[in-house]
């Protein structure tokens, strides 16, 4: 018998566009599938997608030309998440804040942006010009190595719940200091998530973020329309309707 899903709206925290038009970068050997905004569009269609975010993958490194096509094609309720060099021109800032940008990433996992030693110089710099915030792609057995600079941070997101059981409490920590955390990624964890999920509410509940992770590259099992059913059946519909929706739209959609 299936399961009839409660009818809740969903703000796409984490997501990829790969435009065959656009440069690509191998990344450690690997070059992902296509996958373009009318493949996405496909792909949630069953989903009522009240906005997302577009983020910028190790295989795309500084490009932002894709960036600005997908915001075009997807329009103003998607933002994106940059990844960019510690110089880039204010000029540039601006003109990318303009077109939706959001949010600098830097990707500790896989490489292919700005080292993590300019984490506290750009974080602070993009916060205080445009009310950006900074994603960092982090395993969290790699925290305790930049807990303290996370903390002192203005405003910074955590992909894929931190990845490993082995830092979650590292990670734990960070939220109880404000840190947000994103609720994609259920295929490349090693933890039960509806565990993670529970007790990362119950610490801070405006910290988790869903995200589809679309189209899931490397991840061991990709995106599945059940990872929303984990969040409602973990957390109940009203606590769910924060995660899928109420937390992310705030986060990427208030005017700073």
């Amino acid at each position: 018998m299936v399961k009839e899903r409660i009818h809740i709206k969903v703000f796409d925290a984490h997501l990829h566009i790969i435009d065959q038009g656009f440069p690509l970068i191998p990344n450690q050997g690997y070059l992902p599938d296509y996958f373009s905004c009318e493949d996405y569009q496909n792909r949630v269609k069953d989903l009522e997608v009240a906005g997302g975010a577009i983020v910028s993958g190790s295989f795309q490194g500084f490009d932002q030309t894709y960036l600005r096509e997908a915001l075009s094609k997807l329009g103003r309720k998607f933002v994106g998440v940059a990844q960019l060099p510690h110089d880039t021109s204010d000029d540039e800032i601006l003109r990318l804040h303009q077109i939706g940008v959001r949010a600098i990433r830097f990707n500790v996992k896989r490489g292919g942006s700005e080292n993590i030693s300019r984490l506290d110089y750009f974080a602070r710099r993009v916060h205080e010009m445009v009310g950006w915030h900074t994603e960092l792609y982090i395993d969290s057995k790699q925290l305790p190595d930049v807990a303290t600079t996370i903390r002192t941070l203005p405003a910074v997101s955590i992909d894929h719940l931190g990845l490993s059981k082995q830092g979650f409490k590292e990670l734990l920590s960070l939220v109880e200091k404000g840190v947000r955390v994103k609720a994609t990624g259920f295929g490349r964890i090693d933890f039960d998530p509806s565990e993670a999920l529970i007790e990362i509410y119950s610490v801070h509940p405006d910290a988790l973020m869903f995200g589809t992770d679309l189209p899931s590259t490397r991840a061991k099992r990709p995106y599945h329309s059940s990872d929303i059913d984990i969040v409602i059946d973990a957390l109940g519909k009203e606590k769910a309707e924060k995660v899928l929706y109420k937390n992310a739209m705030k986060w990427y959609m208030a005017e700073k």
